[in-house]
């Protein structure tokens, strides 16, 4: 849990050849899950981190605090792979980052992936874990944001659209990392970024959608109703292969009414976020979003409060 970190040019230099590996979509997805795996070590947990196991949805799950162990708001942490990769251990270290940023419990889910478990059942486990947190963990809706990185980011998305149309359920607040909100989509200005390659991430998503349709707000949230979503904030990096595409939807959502906020970074690549305890600079980002979180935390909080009193 060392404070030592890289300059941002060596770390990325150094991940360029190790995506372009674990990302290949000749590879088994046995193979690309190994070599995420192998990756996840090198990104540590902020001191101070506490690392609960539980099931969620009856998957495997962790509760993270830094600090406090006990808090009054919590996340419901999504995360990336393409739907086909990801698990606790690659995202721990940004997860715990964020818990100890937002200073809420978060709350990291390891849904079914594909192409074993194809479209809805990512977005089955999502929904069914947020309602066990609110109808078991004591909860209300307002206290627990959801939140996750590239397909995370698209699931959290979709799981806040379920939540309100079948279970009239709205979330405290999204916080969106490089969100794939149209995994169908096939008009990428650009075949690769530092991380992704249009290749691999095309054939991840046909994996997912299995025999669903590419239009289905479940699958592609940016076709959903955004009228309902809650305060959202999205980051992006603008040489990611997905900046176009993000930009559409943060649009869509201010044609919608949604209170969203879009942060761009000229410097950082695809979830650097992940690398939080590598690089100053996605430490901040991870700091951005944590505050975002931290102030919809506190004013569901004071609500709270207000409600008692009267």
């Amino acid at each position: 849990m060392s404070t030592f970190t890289l300059p941002l040019p060596v770390v990325a230099f150094l991940l360029k050849p190790y995506f372009r590996l674990a990302f290949n979509s000749r590879l088994p997805y046995r193979v690309q899950r190994l070599l995420l795996e192998a990756g996840a070590p090198l990104q540590e947990i902020p001191a101070g981190a506490v690392v609960r196991p539980l099931e969620l949805a009856c998957r495997p799950a962790e509760r993270i605090t830094v600090g406090a162990t006990e808090r009054p708001s919590a996340v419901l942490y999504l995360h990336g792979g393409a739907y086909t990769l990801g698990s606790l251990s690659t995202h721990r270290s940004l997860a715990a980052h964020l818990a100890r940023e937002s200073s809420r419990a978060v709350f990291t889910l390891d849904y079914r992936l594909a192409p074993e478990n194809p479209y809805p059942a990512a977005l089955d486990d999502a929904a069914a874990a947020y309602m066990q947190l609110i109808t078991e963990f004591d909860y209300r809706p307002e206290q627990v944001a959801i939140a996750g990185d590239s397909a995370g980011g698209g699931l959290a998305v979709a799981t806040a659209l379920r939540l309100i149309e079948r279970h009239g359920v709205q979330p405290g607040a999204l916080a969106l990392i490089s969100p794939w909100v149209d995994p169908g989509d096939r008009s990428a200005g650009k075949k690769a970024d530092l991380v992704v390659n249009t290749g691999w991430s095309f054939d991840a998503a046909d994996a997912y959608l299995g025999h669903g349709n590419r239009t289905d707000p479940g699958y592609a949230p940016i076709h959903g109703n955004l009228e309902t979503l809650p305060p959202t904030r999205i980051h992006i990096g603008s040489g990611e292969v997905l900046y176009p595409q993000v930009v559409e939807f943060a649009d869509k959502l201010t044609a919608a009414g949604v209170d969203v906020s879009l942060v761009e970074y000229a410097r950082l690549w695809h979830v650097a976020h992940a690398q939080a305890s590598l690089v100053t600079e996605a430490a901040d980002a991870v700091a951005d979003l944590g505050q975002f979180l931290e102030s919809h935390g506190a004013r569901a909080a004071d609500n709270s409060a207000d409600a008692a009193s009267h």
